[in-house]
């Protein structure tokens, strides 16, 4: 027999399932033992949800009584630190079994008896907003005991990025949580991911096509709660490819209150026949926007970048192209001008690469944003897979990233360049029409280098034109002969030199003159 045929032994092995009983307490067994095992992995887990960074012990169907009846959670999680001890109860399921409300409000019962700090819920179900319990419960059971939610994407993602992106100290355990990702990814675990848009997908797309679409239609509800949640999918998935945390991006009112967001976007479904929702991954550029429009068939991904602060409306286009080396030729280019939230010109890559002119309507005009805009035809089938709007969703988002998003760099003003002084002198000296010398009376930061006084006037003053010296007055007749006056120093000057003369340019200022030969 072939070596190639021969099945290699695994930890945590997918043979063997029979059943959905099965496939649970398994999964339950593995996850809980690998926490307890891989101590990075167990605090990832449960430090979210208020434990200490302690050991954990982890038991499954563990039995307790509640009045006459015996309930068996799948199993319970203990975390000591000192004097501070966390409990939590376990439920699990996996495959397309959802998560009971009786059975979660009787385990909520038995942790506030035993006095238990929550109860955490592992399923494929993927709740629609961040911090909200895909199960509809009594608030009063939950005054005294916090419940929490982890989908399997949650926690497949969880022990993807610890592996990969934050590493494990120990080997052995590193390797030990790869036999748990490994299971994880199989599909026999039971560990999906969202499969399908729901039995209402197909109606509300087509009445959105047809535009007999309403706000009470009972099919509008659920399609945007699966749109969240297959958002909430979308950033789970890129966040393990990326070794970062991909959340979507809610407003203050939206995360206080999920059924405002639900109604908002369900809104948004009926009036313009699109699902939108913001996504941020920490480092990018700026927030992207995935949208799908049921009206025209199509997916697209975008984002929107702020231009440079600095030049011509074509410079900060080609600050842009730069970036895009690696875009698709179909992808969309929107810009903003300064004063306007309108887009002002639109054009495919390929069109601005040949021109950038395209995108200049008024060159007076600053151009102070650009939107990238990239789209796909849309899945029309409810599944997941080849043609479906899950695929489609999935794929323009990882298309756009790759391709245009993870190249972009916000713009930065260029750094300060040192100055050089002795050509800021010489300017600020042609500017204000004096010599170099007569700009300060002592050294300053603002002069240029130092240099001889009588040179700098000497090479000054010989680009001037002299005027010619006016004639002697005729002495009057009587008078005493008076020396010339041009080339006699005043008392308290230095001796002129050969060859040099006073000239009188004023009341009492004089200038000596060096000789013009």
């Amino acid at each position: 027999m072939a070596e190639e045929s021969w099945h290699a032994a695994r930890l945590i092995p997918t043979s063997g399932i029979n059943g959905a009983e099965e496939q649970e307490r398994r999964a339950t067994s593995a996850v809980l033992a690998v926490m307890t095992a891989v101590r990075e992995f167990g605090v990832a887990m449960t430090k979210p949800f208020g434990a200490p960074a302690g050991p954990i012990e982890a038991y499954i169907e563990v039995p307790f009584e509640i009045g006459e009846k015996r309930v068996f959670p799948d199993g319970l999680v203990r975390v000591c630190r000192g004097a501070k001890t966390w409990t939590a109860l376990i439920e699990v399921k996996t495959g397309t079994n959802q998560l009971g409300k009786e059975q979660l409000e009787a385990y909520l019962d038995v942790a506030k008896a035993e006095g238990f700090d929550a109860l955490i819920t592992i399923s494929n179900e993927l709740a629609p907003m961040p911090g909200v319990h895909p199960t509809t419960l009594d608030k009063r059971k939950l005054k005294k005991v916090a419940v929490h939610h982890l989908s399997w994407t949650e926690v497949l993602s969880a022990a993807i990025m610890q592996k990969v992106h934050r590493g494990v100290a120990d080997p052995d355990q590193a390797w030990i949580l790869g036999e748990l990702i490994r299971y994880l990814e199989h599909d026999r675990s039971g560990a999906m991911g969202i499969t399908d848009m729901g039995d209402h997908w197909v109606p509300v797309r087509n009445a959105v096509e047809d535009g007999t679409i309403r706000p009470t239609d009972k099919g509008v509800p659920p399609v945007v709660a699966r749109w969240e949640q297959l958002v909430r999918y979308a950033c789970l998935t890129h966040g393990q490819r990326l070794g970062v945390e991909v959340q979507p991006v809610l407003t203050r009112k939206e995360a206080t209150d999920p059924e405002a967001a639900i109604l908002a976007a369900v809104g948004g479904l009926v009036e313009a026949g699109t699902l939108r929702r913001d996504i941020r991954i920490p480092g990018g550029v700026a927030p992207l926007t995935i949208e799908a429009d049921l009206r025209a068939q199509r997916v697209s991904c975008s984002l929107t970048i702020d231009g440079p602060k600095s030049g011509r409306p074509l410079t900060r286009i080609n600050w842009l192209l730069r970036q895009l080396s690696t875009a698709p030729a179909g992808l969309r280019l929107d810009t903003y001008i300064t004063g306007t939230r309108a887009v002002c010109a639109s054009a495919l890559l390929a069109a601005v690469r040949e021109d950038p002119a395209v995108l200049v309507t008024d060159p007076k005009k600053d151009i102070r944003a650009f939107r990238l805009v990239h789209s796909l035809p849309m899945g029309a089938k409810r599944g997941r897979g080849k043609g479906t709007f899950i695929g489609s969703v999935l794929q323009v988002l990882e298309d756009f990233y790759e391709d245009t998003a993870q190249n972009l760099k916000p713009w930065s003003p260029s750094a300060p360049r040192s100055r050089d002084l002795a050509d800021e002198v010489a300017q600020e000296a042609e500017d204000q029409g004096v010599r170099q010398s007569l700009l300060s009376a002592g050294p300053s930061s603002q002069d240029g280098p130092e240099r001889d006084r009588d040179d700098t006037d000497r090479t000054d003053l010989a680009k001037q034109p002299v005027a010619a010296p006016r004639p002697a007055p005729r002495p009057r007749a009587g008078a005493a002969p008076t020396s010339d006056s041009s080339s006699t120093a005043l008392p308290g000057e230095p001796p002129l030199r050969e060859g040099m003369r006073r000239t009188r340019v004023g009341f009492r200022a004089t200038l000596r003159v060096p000789p013009t030969g």
